[in-house]
């Protein structure tokens, strides 16, 4: 592949094996580091993108040797003057992996930290982790909200995100969340299929509604632990829209501990003194295929959360 070259000049790049069958967008946000997604796009539309001398759409699936010409864009600077991410970040990152082979990277994403930055956000856990790994391709495979642990999978080639997708959008994916509700829970096991909306508030809060016109969502809860006071469950979800489990868990008046957003206050209070400071959802397994083999992780409840269980005595 060619040497990256910041000046205002065309490039033309030889597409190499190791993206062989990745789209032309997430190639170019790959080659253009910084530049705005909304930017590539434009470019695409514009026809300034060409592959093997020829417009392409933003969904084409590029080959190796595909020869790609990147009109020219100024990219921010990699320089020494780019503030590298804390020391102290990496590490707990790399401690945080739980299996790793040629196709996949799956860790135990920790709380709080977001999956990649954005608004507010100088490092996210894709940043981070391409930083300090010198893999020449790693993408998130699917999203966990910032304030969720557990079970994160990238992938370090474009044919495994590409499989893992496809998993993800036919359901042959089993990802598994352990929860702590409010109060005592009375549903058994069930399934909650209502559609969720994004809206945006005044002040520029996101919040997620159950609304008619929205998209569809289907959560499924089990009782693991049923207490006085909160019950643990184990959560599986058949799409994955933000905030899905949170906002379904509130809608069935059963909120998630620790969630200040969908959550009940007084009972966020309740358990803080009990010692949990952070939402209580975690991701606690992911099973699914790869190629020819089968892959099962799960990711051990961090001491925090266990103590709070440990800290409800009132068990039935």
């Amino acid at each position: 592949m060619n040497t990256k070259d910041n000046s205002p000049s065309v490039r033309h790049v030889e597409v190499p094996m190791e993206h062989d069958g990745q789209r032309i967008d997430n190639f170019l946000l790959h080659e253009l580091k910084g530049v705005p997604r909304s930017l590539i796009y434009r470019i695409l539309r514009k026809g300034e993108v060409r592959v093997n001398r020829g417009r392409i759409r933003p969904d084409y699936r590029l080959r190796q040797g595909d020869q790609v010409r990147i009109p020219p864009l100024r990219t921010p600077q990699a320089s020494s003057t780019e503030r590298p991410p804390p020391q102290h970040w990496v590490e707990r990152l790399k401690d945080a992996v739980l299996f790793e082979n040629g196709d996949v990277l799956i860790l135990n994403k920790p709380t709080g930290f977001a999956v990649h930055k954005g608004s507010g956000v100088d490092f996210g856990v894709i940043e981070i982790l391409r930083a300090a790994l010198s893999y020449p391709y790693l993408e998130l495979a699917h999203r966990l909200d910032r304030e969720t642990s557990g079970c994160l999978i990238l992938a370090k080639t474009p044919g495994a995100l590409e499989a893992l997708h496809t998993a993800l959008r036919e359901g042959r994916m089993d990802k598994r969340y352990l929860g702590l509700v409010k109060g005592y829970w009375r549903q058994g096991a069930c399934e909650v299929n209502v559609p969720l909306r994004k809206n945006v508030l005044r002040g520029g809060e996101r919040r997620v509604e159950v609304l008619a016109d929205g998209k569809p969502a289907l959560t499924t809860f089990k009782p693991l632990e049923i207490r006085k006071r909160a019950s643990l469950l184990e959560i599986s979800i058949a799409t994955g829209r933000t905030h899905q489990i949170r906002v379904h868990a509130a809608h069935l008046e059963y909120p998630l501990a620790g969630d200040d957003k969908y959550g009940d206050p007084l009972f966020n209070r309740e358990m803080a003194a009990i010692g949990l400071h952070r939402l209580f959802l975690h991701a606690h397994s992911v099973m699914f295929s790869l190629g020819h083999r089968d892959i099962a992780v799960s990711a051990p409840l961090a001491d925090d959360l266990k103590n709070v269980l440990d800290c409800l005595e009132d068990r039935r």
